[in-house]
């Protein structure tokens, strides 16, 4: 007869076989395609790519080629307590999907579950490197794109009051930031209206960039303060994608970070017009900003006081000083007209006696041609003038029979009567 297991005997031949020919823990590269935590365990998927297609490479973390290797992994809760935080206290990150991995592993075959591999430890710095070479992979193709210092082009407004905010809307530092900017120092007036988006975790990229579509529907903001508070420092991996960088990089107005990393900034930092730490800092840099507008204008206000008042007193000496040459002035002009009514009283005779020399010989031509106009010298010679009524009578015409006239000659005048014209 051929012999026969049952299944409990042949996993059981399995384990021991395991356990027998590779009783060493091993350091294996993988990438993550599942990481979550039950009880106090971490459950992993562990999957290896062909690093060889194109897509693999790419910054944005899009589809990736079919995994050619995959593997379940499991850390139980006494050692997940202290990879665990040693592991994003260096990386600044918490594990999750997509994430490049370093593991210490050892094989475990259970009769009822199967085989998986043991995690007992982690190498961060492996970690690092790889965030780091997708993080410079992700800001060398914004430079090439030419949108990495669009933000820094643009001009905060110097009345920034009317704030769009992106943030949880539970989040400890949203309520920070609002209370700051309502409890400034100096009674400036500002206007936040909420957008809320999820700030931590993978939905945090898509969630920012359906916020900043939003406003852009509405672009009546002065600027943009994109703000977290109250979540772990270690999950900030959604704010170092190529999809919310260029969303950042090429939006019109400008945004304004404070996302709380304690390690380096992030790609969303840099991409942004202006990075603080916190939401609170976020608040006292706009409070800053106005309180600077402030200071200007009251300063201008004082320049232009000084100035006047320079010019007032300028014009004050420049009036006095003609007011003390007046009477010097007047002097002069006194003097100069009482010498020309001098000159002009002795000329007076002279010209009284030339203007009547004139006006009698005009008097004498005006005599002789009256005289050449007598009508009395016409009777002499010979010519009479007829009158009617007292005027003289040019036409004919003018009579009507019966009319009495007058004719004068030189001895005297004759009265007649039409009797026809």
């Amino acid at each position: 007869m051929k012999e026969r297991f049952t299944l409990y005997e042949l996993n059981r031949l399995v384990r021991e076989t395991i356990e027998y020919e590779m009783p060493n823990e091993y350091w294996v590269e993988a990438e993550l395609s599942e990481c979550r935590e039950s009880r106090g365990h971490c459950y992993m998927e562990l999957i290896q790519k062909d690093e060889s297609t194109p897509e693999h490479n790419s910054p944005a973390y899009g589809p990736s080629a079919t995994p050619i290797a995959k593997a379940a992994a499991k850390c139980w809760a006494s050692k997940w307590m202290i990879i665990r935080p040693y592991f994003e206290r260096i990386t600044g990150q918490r594990l999750t999907v997509g994430m490049k991995v370093l593991l210490k592993v050892k094989p475990q075959f259970h009769e009822a579950f199967g085989f998986s591999w043991i995690v007992t430890d982690i190498d961060p710095t492996y970690t690092m490197g790889d965030m780091a070479r997708k993080r410079q992979e992700i800001i060398r193709q914004l430079k090439e794109e030419g949108v990495f210092d669009l933000q820094k082009e643009l001009s905060l407004p110097l009345f920034c009051q009317h704030i769009a905010v992106i943030s949880s809307e539970t989040a400890a530092g949203y309520g920070d930031f609002c209370n700051q900017l309502t409890d400034n120092p100096y009674g400036f007036q500002f206007r936040t209206r909420l957008f809320p988006a999820i700030m931590q975790g993978e939905g945090t990229e898509q969630s920012i960039i359906s916020a900043l579509e939003k406003i852009y529907e509405d672009l009546t903001f002065d600027c943009v303060v994109i703000i977290r508070g109250g979540g772990a420092t270690s999950d900030m991996s959604g704010f170092d994608t190529l999809a919310l960088a260029e969303n950042v990089a090429n939006f019109p107005i400008p945004i304004i970070t404070g996302i709380g990393h304690e390690r380096d900034e992030s790609i969303l930092d840099m991409v942004a017009h202006t990075k603080v730490k916190t939401p609170t800092a976020a608040a006292a840099f706009l409070i800053s900003h106005l309180k600077e507008v402030a200071d200007a204008i009251n300063e201008t206000e004082s320049t232009i006081v000084r100035r006047v008042q320079d010019r007032m007193q300028m014009e004050q000496i420049r009036l006095n000083r003609i007011a003390e040459a007046i009477p010097r002035l007047f002097s002069i002009v006194k003097t100069r007209q009482e010498a020309r009514i001098e000159a002009f009283e002795q000329r007076m005779p002279l010209l009284i006696e030339r203007r009547i020399t004139a006006e009698r010989h005009r008097l004498q031509l005006i005599e002789e041609k009256a005289k050449n106009l007598d009508p009395t010298l016409l009777l002499k010679r010979g010519y009479s003038i007829t009158l009617h009524q007292g005027k003289a009578v040019r036409d004919p015409k003018t009579l009507k029979s019966g009319d009495e006239i007058e004719t004068r000659v030189e001895k005297g005048s004759i009265t007649s009567k039409v009797t026809s014209v």
